[in-house]
């Protein structure tokens, strides 16, 4: 299998911490609102472009590499914006990355890849853009 590239424009969101809701003597684990939101976009996105491939889930040891464009923030001065859209100054802020591959892997869970336990190699990436989107390439690992 030959890499694949997944571009999404949509602004990548971090897995925050589940909240929990009682009832009668059970506790149900849910998302926040703004990252529910964001795993059911990406996930339909994701799933337009398998359909639109002729793809089905990746099944089986996965490499996998993410890249994560973030807004710039609009309160820095005109050199220092041109510093982080160049790529000079690179987002060491948060959100934390370990959190936008939480979120990213878990929406595309069952559509992009059968589950994201099947990734055995990951790199990822954070970047500045005026159009906050990301990408994520896949692929089967070559034996050595």
């Amino acid at each position: 299998m030959a890499m694949v590239r997944f571009e999404f424009d949509i602004e990548p969101v971090e897995q925050a911490r589940p909240r929990a809701v009682r009832f009668g003597t059970g506790v149900r684990m849910y998302d926040p609102k703004k990252v529910a939101i964001f795993k059911r976009q990406l996930g339909m996105l994701a799933k337009q472009q398998m359909i639109d491939r002729g793809l089905d889930p990746y099944d089986g040891p996965l490499e996998v590499r993410m890249e994560f464009y973030r807004p710039v923030q609009s309160s820095i001065s005109n050199k220092e914006r041109a510093r982080r859209l160049s790529g000079v100054h690179r987002p060491t802020v948060k959100p934390d990355l370990d959190n936008y591959i939480k979120s990213t892997s878990d929406a595309l869970n069952g559509i992009i890849w059968a589950d994201d336990n099947l990734i055995v190699s990951l790199e990822a990436k954070k970047f500045y853009s005026e159009q906050p989107h990301l990408m994520v390439e896949v692929r089967r690992p070559t034996c050595s």
